[in-house]
């Protein structure tokens, strides 16, 4: 079993807070984690998609009052949100008893429902961690390309073959169309989230425009926008902030959109392998996105990820910004021998950034120009997270 970067951080939250929501797409690898973290805590495991499961909660503060000395694991807890004011009384209930932490840990695979309803009834009780698919720390360099081309889900990355990986990826998709996201939102048509979904693919790492897309797919720019939302708050779609800052020049403040598992841009492309990825327009970009989503999987939880672009050409990949307001300046290229172009160093002028970095294909770790390295993404990643 690849063991997971966020396991030390789930244990963590359940020493210090009564319940804590574990969030990840589907198949993502939450219930194995949770169970494998369960094992130490001698937990109850309640699926909510069981029916047999379901039947234990008809009297839910019964049945939880009975196990207020475990930690009780509630897997797709969306699916029953009438427990969170339930779960309330009882987490009050066990910290008088003197209980204060590790009673409930909440699978989730969305963020819209989960975060509200909770957000409601559980303030102050709570800690939210994200799963992502696996990342290049947890798989190691050795396996950074075929991570890239297949995703990081599970299933798709251990299959035995690339066909059988992208087959996976192509029934994944089909079935959060048709059964999954029908479960978090207002009926939509399966074909056209398809479609929107494909365009975000073929769009990957450009910046938003909605109504060109709402134009695409024959509908108004505030339904596009709408299905954008859905995306993102099911983690499947990521939109990554322009940088603000009065500089006195002309900033891009549009966001930019991309689907975050490279593995499911190259099934929605219809792309089965490597030599497919390196001939196809999008490889550029699916390569600058994969790096963005690990590096921010790898960052602190404090520090934000942002670009910077100016109507001049000035522009930065990706911008880490810590709380104490230090920058990083990260330039992203897919090839093994990098060359800066004038638009990093002009927006380095403009930022000050504290650290410089060109993330590219290679293992070797040199001094470009000045305080400006040349980095692989494995070696930035671990700098990342000993930060």
């Amino acid at each position: 079993m690849i063991q997971r970067q966020l396991t030390h951080h789930l244990n963590r939250a359940l020493a210090d807070s009564p319940a804590v929501a574990l969030l990840g797409p589907r198949q993502v690898g939450k219930t194995t984690l949770a169970l494998e973290v369960g094992e130490r805590h001698n937990a109850i495991y309640i699926d909510l998609e069981s029916e047999q499961d379901r039947a234990k909660l008809s009297q839910p503060e019964l049945y939880l009052a009975d196990h207020q000395d475990k930690l009780v694991i509630l897997d797709e807890i969306h699916r029953v949100p009438g427990l969170f004011p339930v779960l309330r009384g009882l987490i009050d209930q066990g910290r008088r008893a003197g209980r204060k932490a590790g009673q409930y840990l909440l699978l989730g695979s969305a963020s819209l429902d989960l975060l509200k309803q909770s957000g409601e009834t559980l303030a102050g009780r709570i800690t939210y961690l994200e799963l992502t698919p696996f990342q290049v720390l947890e798989v190691g360099p050795q396996s950074q390309e075929q991570l890239w081309i297949r995703g990081g889900y599970p299933e798709s990355l251990l299959a035995a073959d690339d066909a059988r990986s992208l087959r996976w990826r192509q029934d994944f998709i089909r079935t959060y169309l048709e059964r999954d996201i029908p479960q978090f939102g207002p009926r939509i048509a399966a074909e056209t989230l398809r479609r929107f979904w494909g365009m975000l693919a073929h769009h990957q790492g450009g910046l938003l425009n909605t109504a060109q897309f709402a134009r695409n797919l024959g509908v108004d720019a505030k339904t596009a926008a709408s299905y954008l939302d859905l995306l993102v708050d099911l983690l499947l779609v990521r939109r990554l902030q322009p940088w603000h800052a009065n500089l006195g020049k002309r900033l891009i403040k549009t966001p930019k959109v991309y689907v975050r598992d490279s593995g499911l841009v190259h099934a929605l492309l219809m792309i089965p392998d490597k030599e497919t990825l390196l001939a196809h327009p999008v490889v550029g970009q699916s390569w600058e996105c994969f790096v963005i989503e690990n590096l921010l999987a790898a960052a602190p939880e404090q520090v934000t990820g942002h670009f910077y672009r100016t109507s001049g050409g000035a522009e930065i990949d990706l911008l880490l910004v810590w709380p104490n307001g230090n920058k990083w300046a990260i330039e992203i290229k897919r090839s093994l021998s990098p060359k800066l172009e004038r638009g990093f160093h002009a927006a380095c002028d403009d930022l000050q950034p504290e650290r410089k970095f060109v993330v590219y294909a290679g293992s070797e770790r040199y001094r470009m120009a000045g305080d400006i390295e040349a980095i692989s993404l494995s070696e930035l990643s671990a700098l990342l997270k000993d930060t």
